[in-house]
């Protein structure tokens, strides 16, 4: 059984992988989409469709709800969530089973058995009879607006941070942080080739693999001997910032759009 996971948190994305190997379930996870524009681009694109969607509810660009109405989804689909008040609209589109977090391995069997006992014929008439209360498709156009926020998850805490006011992304190999105007930094559990996918690239770049800066952000540049360019931010970075010499030119022309 091919298997797509929909989720944009790597430790619930981890703990399910985990569960799959735990249950000695015959599952092939053959992809991890974070947002709504990831997920929408795949199942639009992709040759090889998975047989079962794990789907979290809430991604970092949106609700995962807004797939069902930017592109057919002819695949069954299991909700993850911390939330209950979503379940009735998530048996309006192709749900089986809606999972609360945090998941247990008995529950991943069940959601499992219940797909594994929809024959073709039964599974295609649960699928059409989904896609008559599915809502109608938006415009492409939808694709390209950005989210003005970001939720940052603290314990039992979610707590909304404004993109305006983050000054960086910066990756290491253990974690990512987001760190504001003001200094305060926050874990976010994503990975930059993530993030940078749900962000308005007229304000922010991926300057190399550790970080992500806001236009906003920058204070001057150096150009090097080497011709890479040295980036001051207006506080202060757990290292220097370099933008390789191929990516120089697109970094200047991104500053002064």
């Amino acid at each position: 059984m091919k298997v797509l996971i929909v989720e944009d948190e790597m430790a619930a994305y981890s703990n399910l992988s985990k569960i799959f190997d735990e249950i000695e379930a015959d599952v092939e996870i053959t992809g991890n989409t974070e947002s709504v524009r990831q997920t929408v681009k795949l199942l639009r694109n992709a040759e090889n469709l998975p047989d079962l969607i794990f789907m979290d509810i809430h991604l970092s660009d949106g609700s995962a709800f807004n797939i069902f109405s930017m592109t057919d989804v002819n695949i069954p689909v299991v909700f993850t969530t911390a939330y209950d008040e979503y379940a009735i609209e998530a048996f309006k589109v192709n749900s089986i089973d809606y999972l609360l977090k945090p998941i247990e391995a008995e529950e991943v069997k069940r959601a499992l058995d219940k797909y594994n006992r929809l024959n073709d014929n039964s599974l295609k008439q649960y699928l059409q009879s989904m896609s008559q209360m599915k809502p109608n498709p938006q415009p492409d156009g939808d694709l390209d607006k950005f989210p003005d926020k970001i939720i940052i998850t603290q314990k039992d805490k979610l707590i909304p941070v404004s993109l305006n006011s983050i000054s960086y992304f910066y990756t290491t190999e253990e974690k990512t942080t987001a760190i504001l105007n003001d200094g305060k930094s926050y874990i976010y559990k994503r990975t930059l080739d993530s993030i940078i996918q749900s962000l308005n690239p007229k304000k922010f770049f991926r300057v190399n693999k550790q970080f992500i800066i806001s236009r906003k952000s920058v204070e001057n540049i150096t150009v090097c001997i080497d011709n890479r360019l040295l980036i001051s931010l207006y506080i202060e970075t757990p290292e220097r910032i370099f933008v390789s010499k191929n990516k120089a030119a697109e970094f200047k022309q991104w500053l002064t759009c």
